[in-house]
């Protein structure tokens, strides 16, 4: 722990005896959220009166007693506020959610430390932002690709931020997306019940696994439009795994239209593709509803399709 650290004194009531150690910080101090009070603990940031680091979140608090909880100075991060455009689809003062256009990074990473979503965001909510994700994604509860289009919600503090993560662990938010794959599925609607995990010959890439070795996976789809050698679909997501739609849909032999990585288009689609200089997978996150964490209130929130599925989808209309 560094000397210069914010040291907060907490006393715990004698109705905190025999709670987990997070939940009995957490109901002493509510402005914390418990996963931030949890990672607090895990990297010795709690102390007893006598001066003895508590490191374990789980064990059970001993009350009444007075614990010193030290808050540390924001770690520097390459993440810098940028003024980037961003259209705003629903803001107030707990969270927003952001219509995210194809091509912008969520976050900064290797080789992407400016002009993500998160520099933007940080500009825009001018430090407004939950600290759950720590420094390198600051209110990001969820992500979707590079290459993806679409909604994506941000939370502006712990507590919104917690009361997101627990939907979407559930699988209870509302997510929709449309695609446009090759082929005709057939059937037309049907369900995807399968498994997603780290490819074993490609580690950047998933696959569908044997179930149990990966991590379960279930997408919804159903037939909106047939096109010329290719169909728009709606995919629900009943969970929400990396690149699943795009997985899902290669798995039942029908790779997203454009997918560099899961699924290459043959002529004379591959043709269309080259004249549209369209390089991206045909994938947007077209609906996203939740529970809204604070108010209650139920939200949800459409995106049409960007310019450049739109004009794809009028040339391959039948």
């Amino acid at each position: 722990m560094q000397g210069d650290d914010n040291i907060l004194t907490v006393a715990l009531a004698d109705s905190a005896a025999g709670l987990r150690l997070d939940r009995a910080l957490t109901e002493a101090l509510p402005d914390l959220s418990r996963e931030r009070v949890k990672s607090l603990i895990k990297n010795g940031h709690v102390a007893d009166a006598r001066g003895t680091l508590l490191l374990d979140p789980s064990a059970k608090a001993v009350a009444p007693a007075t614990l010193e909880l030290r808050m540390p100075k924001p770690t520097p991060t390459h993440n810098a506020a940028q003024d980037l455009d961003l259209v705003i689809a629903y803001e107030d003062e707990h969270l927003i959610v952001v219509d995210k256009p194809a091509g912008m990074v969520v976050h900064p990473a290797a080789g992407n430390f400016d002009g993500t979503l998160v520099n933007a965001l940080l500009h825009h909510c001018a430090g407004q932002l939950s600290g759950v994700g720590g420094v390198a994604r600051p209110g990001i509860v969820h992500r979707i690709d590079k290459d993806t289009s679409g909604l994506i919600v941000a939370a502006k503090h712990d507590r919104a931020h917690e009361g997101l993560a627990k939907q979407f662990a559930a699988h209870s938010i509302d997510r929709r997306y449309l695609a446009i794959v090759t082929g005709r599925p057939m059937p037309a609607n049907g369900t995807v019940d399968a498994a997603l995990g780290r490819s074993s010959t490609n580690r950047k890439k998933m696959a569908v696994v044997a179930e149990g070795r990966g991590k379960h996976a279930i997408t919804h789809y159903r037939t909106v439009e047939p096109l010329k050698g290719a169909t728009l679909v709606e995919c629900q997501l009943e969970t929400g795994r990396t690149h699943q739609v795009r997985v899902h849909m290669t798995h039942i032999g029908h790779p997203l239209v454009g997918d560099p990585v899961y699924g290459r288009a043959k002529k004379p689609l591959s043709d269309v593709l080259k004249a549209q200089n369209f390089v991206r997978q045909a994938l947007h996150a077209a609906r996203l509803g939740f529970i809204h964490p604070v108010t209650g209130n139920s939200i949800a929130l459409d995106s049409g399709l960007p310019p450049d599925m739109r004009e794809l989808i009028d040339i391959l209309r039948v």
